[in-house]
């Protein structure tokens, strides 16, 4: 193998493939980025057997051939040089040398034959949607998926097409998050749970809100090609949580209420009780204001937000983590927050439409 090719490119490529490197391992072949060289372009992949990224570069290709180069070490350097123009050889089936300017660098390398094969899927079921969408829907729901490995479809989120809409959730036991969007087009209803690895790894592949992109949905995985590069990652099997039958749809508080105020509020009510296992702020709403209390043993903050109520009073204590995290995911001016009683899972959503909500778990304390 002997290629030239520009060094900003493979820089470009090097980072972005180099997010399947596996970190925890013991197959060494797979702490590794192949590399091949063939026709006129330089082929970089990357996989743990999980998800795995491929980019294609223009090159002058000189011999064709392909080699496996660690890729922690091999990213480390490729960053250093990416203003030049490089030369990589195969000096022997186990070194590879990378020629910059009048320098030279060598590395240990692996058989490429070794290498997990990596075969993009069918492009049969499938949905296409504007990428900015996409990665709004993927930030306001990831973020809620379960931590816990004791039911691994928790630890996705579930992506259904219907009709000419998406739709995205997460839940934690404790919290729900769910949001949609309208589709470009799709090939027929789908349900899958995606993992949040693998839809964070996308909505960071993705630069170019204004395009449009397609998801392609073969088995048990998904494909998705932004910008020249490819991504497939396998998909969690099993059957996800009965969602719609858990939200509540009557209540007998609805507050709307300034989001930036009530953020602010919370994070200066947080300061108190973080790092103890007992992590509580109260809400106490009457009339046309809400009294945010949150106290320790290092002090007691009292914070009142003007509010426009309908409905009964209502005292009900969260976890302030989890109002937080809705609050600085949306953009919205105002947000409504519905609840029943001090027991039950209240609601946060839109003033207007339903694009998106969250259902949160009330603390129960002893009075």
């Amino acid at each position: 193998m002997k290629v030239l090719c520009d060094g900003q490119n493979l820089y470009n490529a090097v980072m972005k493939v180099s997010k399947a490197i596996s970190s925890k391992t013991t197959n060494p072949i797979l702490e590794g980025i192949k590399i091949t060289a063939k026709e006129d372009s330089l082929i970089i992949v990357a996989t743990d057997l999980e998800i795995s990224i491929k980019q294609k570069i223009n090159a002058d290709v000189l011999i064709e051939g392909e080699t496996v180069v660690p890729g922690k070490y091999f990213t480390d350097f490729i960053k250093k040089l990416s203003g030049e123009q490089i030369k990589l050889f195969l000096e022997s089936q186990d070194k590879i040398v990378i020629e910059y300017g009048e320098n030279e660098m060598s590395f240990q390398c692996m058989n490429a034959e070794q290498f997990p094969k990596v075969d993009e899927i069918k492009k049969v079921d499938s949905f296409t949607i504007n990428q900015g969408d996409f990665k709004d829907m993927i930030n306001k729901t990831s973020f809620c998926v379960s931590k816990e490995d004791s039911r691994p479809v928790l630890k996705g989120c579930l992506i259904e097409t219907v009709d000419s809409e998406i739709k995205c959730v997460a839940l934690d036991g404790y919290r729900l998050a769910f949001s949609k969007k309208k589709l470009e087009e799709r090939s027929k209803k789908l349900s899958i749970i995606v993992p949040q690895r693998t839809l964070n790894e996308i909505s960071k592949l993705i630069e170019k809100d204004e395009n449009i992109m397609t998801v392609f949905v073969d088995k048990n995985k998904l494909m998705v090609e932004i910008d020249g590069t490819i991504f497939i990652s396998k998909l969690i099997e099993g059957e996800f949580v009965k969602y719609e039958n858990i939200i509540p749809t009557t209540f007998e508080t609805i507050v709307t209420i300034d989001k930036k105020e009530m953020d602010n509020t919370l994070e200066r009510a947080s300061i108190l009780t973080r790092g103890i296992n007992i992590n509580i702020v109260s809400l106490d709403i009457k009339s046309s204001s809400m009294t945010i209390l949150s106290k320790s043993e290092i002090g007691k903050i009292k914070e009142k937000i003007n509010i426009v109520k309908d409905g009964e009073d209502m005292k009900i204590n969260f976890n302030p983590k989890y109002l937080t995290d809705v609050t600085k995911t949306l953009e919205d001016e105002f947000i409504k927050i519905k609840m029943n009683n001090k027991t039950k899972p209240a609601i946060i959503s839109a003033v207007e439409g339903d694009d998106y909500l969250y259902m949160i778990l009330p603390v129960r304390t002893i009075d």
